[in-house]
């Protein structure tokens, strides 16, 4: 029996956790014998710890975002220097103590990293030559910060080619050791969208879980005829959801927060657009489903670097505070042309993907002897 063991960072839910059981659930659906078992390591050290290191994140990029961004900037991901940044850890030699005690008592036999910070502690423990266990960093942005262990890393599951490339030239890793899987995404939402032809066309906007931002006022200024339907995903926001429930608009349908994975295809399904902020993950399920997407936030650091490339790539649509909300996504959705070409931007990105995260941890580290179900890859 073989044990893969998960580490994104924090309780509170994020892409790292999605992309976690997103290949955990492909990965016991197929082996029920290989346990997967997903651990924040903050929290296993000390709940009260993480806790307070969360609260502090959550405050410091709402309430000192540009702060943050310079930090970010100067430690995170260094633009002119790319060199691995374990400052953390050099500072506070306990914490490699700690990730030892749980590997440890967790005996793994692989260590899949879905945050860079448990990635860059493992590299350190590697390299030291206190742990000799195959490591696997699956990347949730469009990007490879700083602080993402490369040294004594077995694969690197990476969104696209450019990021290969980058691995390859400035890291000087393996191309052999580099997967091109794009962001994991659940299988619920792997299958492409259909279009369909209905007399209104159906938007949906996410990021309730940390406010909506200027999408809020641009909600507020819609006209009560406007052309399209609104429906706002609220997430576990109470107040954004009593916010708009009171705003009584007939176009704007509030949503509360969506458990079912089932449930929030069929939302993707019925959609035409999809207005979000720029996490990878958010976007990742977007481009599968072939759903426009236009952004109209993000949080400082990795989101904005999200947006400028994924924007070069003609694969998403900035919004402007400056235009008319409605009449920007009317400039994409009404123009054939450019909706198509959007598109087929989409498509040439998920055709480029070159392999599924579970396959590759199955070809590596022999997982076809705990086979149980008949289904292929």
């Amino acid at each position: 029996m073989r044990k893969v063991l998960f580490l994104p960072l924090f309780q509170m839910p994020s892409g790292h956790h999605q992309v976690a059981d997103a290949v955990m659930d492909a990965i016991m659906e197929r082996f029920s014998h290989v346990i997967c078992q997903k651990i924040d390591c903050l929290s296993y050290w000390s709940k009260p710890l993480e806790q307070m290191i969360s609260s502090i994140y959550m405050k410091w990029i709402s309430v000192f975002p540009k702060q943050f961004e310079k930090f970010y900037y100067g430690h995170v991901y260094k633009k002119n220097d790319h060199t691995m940044d374990d400052f953390v850890v050099k500072k506070w030699p306990i914490i490699e103590y700690h990730m030892k005690k749980l590997i440890d008592a967790e005996q793994p036999d692989v260590i899949v990293c879905t945050h860079s910070f448990p990635s860059c502690v493992l590299s350190g423990l590697k390299e030291k030559g206190i742990i000799d266990l195959p490591i696997i960093n699956v990347y949730t942005d469009f990007l490879v910060s700083d602080v993402w262990g490369k040294n004594g890393i077995e694969l690197h599951c990476v969104p696209d080619q450019d990021t290969k490339a980058f691995l390859q030239n400035v890291h000087g890793v393996k191309e052999s050791s580099i997967y091109v899987t794009g962001i994991p995404v659940h299988k619920a939402f792997l299958k492409r969208r259909i279009d369909h032809l209905m007399p209104q066309k159906h938007i949906l906007i996410a990021g309730g879980n940390s406010g909506l931002g200027n999408v809020r006022k641009m909600l507020q200024q819609l006209p009560q005829n406007c052309t399209y339907m609104y429906y706002v995903l609220c997430g576990k926001n109470k107040k954004l959801y009593q916010e708009l429930v009171k705003l009584n608009h007939p176009k704007v349908k509030a949503v509360p927060y969506v458990k079912s994975r089932e449930k929030m295809n069929d939302l993707y399904e019925g959609a035409d657009a999809i207005v979000t902020k720029a996490g990878g993950v958010t976007i990742s399920e977007a481009l599968h489903k072939r759903l426009p997407i236009f952004i109209h936030s993000s949080l400082p650091g990795q989101e904005q670097i999200n947006i400028e490339y994924l924007k070069e790539k003609e694969l998403l649509i900035p919004l402007n505070d400056a235009e008319a909300f409605e009449q920007q996504l009317k400039n994409i959705l009404e123009n054939d042309v450019k909706r198509n070409r959007l598109i087929k931007r989409m498509d040439e990105y998920v055709d480029s993907l070159e392999v599924k995260v579970d396959r590759v941890l199955a070809d590596h580290f022999k997982l076809y002897r705990y086979e149980t179900s008949q289904n292929q890859f």
